[in-house]
């Protein structure tokens, strides 16, 4: 199936793409947690990408675009969870955007919500994500979706 990636910050607009794109699967993206949350209630979004980078941490918790209420939503509307694999790979902090993946991993293991890696400019063998999620404490159902 044909992925699409949308990235509008306009409510109205994103709908009336999505209305265009019917058929396809929509992945959605935005550093606006707000609006994230508002798009997997209320569209037929299948995949919400969440970036990783450009968040400033809490004093005592990782912001990861990620929490509870956002991950009940998502399972209760079967949205996966996408990562953008070349986000991971060529960031600066990597420590940080890996610690907030694990968070993110351990949300979606807890709710059950499939968790897969998106992928841009990097294509990436199967073989080496699956052991990349792994090691990121990934357990073996969601692996072997990868």
């Amino acid at each position: 199936m044909e992925r699409v990636i949308l990235t509008e910050k306009n409510f109205s607009k994103l709908k009336d793409l999505m209305k265009k794109n019917r058929g396809k699967e929509i992945v959605f993206t935005s550093e606006d947690d707000e609006l994230n949350r508002k798009v997997i209630e209320k569209l037929p979004v299948g995949i919400l990408l969440i970036p990783l980078s450009k968040r400033k941490d809490f004093a005592k918790q990782r912001n990861s675009g990620f929490n509870e209420v956002m991950a009940k939503i998502a399972k209760k509307n079967s949205v996966k969870i996408g990562v953008n694999l070349d986000e991971v790979i060529h960031s600066d902090e990597k420590e940080k955007i890996i610690s907030r993946l694990k968070q993110n991993i351990k949300l979606c293991v807890k709710n059950k919500i499939p968790l897969i890696f998106i992928e841009g400019k990097e294509k990436r063998n199967p073989v080496l994500l699956k052991s990349l999620g792994i090691s990121l404490g990934m357990p073996s159902w969601m692996i072997s979706e990868i």
